[in-house]
This record gives C-alpha cells, structure tokens and sequence, in this order.
C-alpha cells in the first residue's frame, strides 16, 4: 500500500469516525448523515481498488525482474555481437548488419 493511500485513509476514517460522533451538533447548516454514508461508501471503494492494486504489484514485481534480467541479456548479447562485427568489417558494412554508428 502505498504511503499516501494508506494516509489519506486513516485521515479518512478518523474525520468519518468524528462526524457520525458529532452529526447532530451540526443541524442543517452541516454535513448530512447521507454524506457522511457517501463518503464512507467511497473509502470503502478505496480500499477495495487498494487491495487489488497491491496484490497485483506482488504479481508484477516477479514478472518486472525477470523482464529485466532478460533486457540485460539481450542488451549484453546486442553488445557483443556488435562489436564482433565491427571487428572483422569496414565501417561502410555495418549498416548491412543493422549497426547505425558512425564511429
């Protein structure tokens, strides 16, 4: 969960926690008990789409590293096999290969 949804949260349910205490102080020129449901409804949603979200993250975060030790292997490869070839050709040659540089 991430910090700021996990404080805008806990700020939400102390604020809902003290309008339902104080509801009837407040009269009609305040805050209704149906927006104090509305938004509680909504922080309940919240919670839910956070909840998802993060055991979504825990299903990526494997996937991302395996995605970058994979770039990191092509990259090498790519790396490599690119200089061999402007090891054993002339600069006019590379770009049969696919290799842009100039130098």
């Amino acid at each position: 969960m991430s910090k700021t949804v996990e404080l805008q949260m806990e700020k939400s349910r102390n604020l809902i926690s003290g309008l339902r205490k104080h509801v009837k102080e407040q009269g009609e020129r305040g805050i209704t008990p149906r927006e104090i449901d509305e938004m509680e409804q909504t922080l309940q949603q919240l919670e839910t789409a956070n909840a998802e979200v993060d055991r979504l993250r825990e299903e990526l975060s494997p996937k991302v590293k395996q995605m970058n030790d994979i770039l990191t292997a092509v990259k090498t490869a790519y790396g490599e096999n690119k200089k061999t070839l402007k090891g054993y050709y002339p600069q006019e040659r590379w770009a049969d290969y696919g290799i842009s540089d100039k130098r």
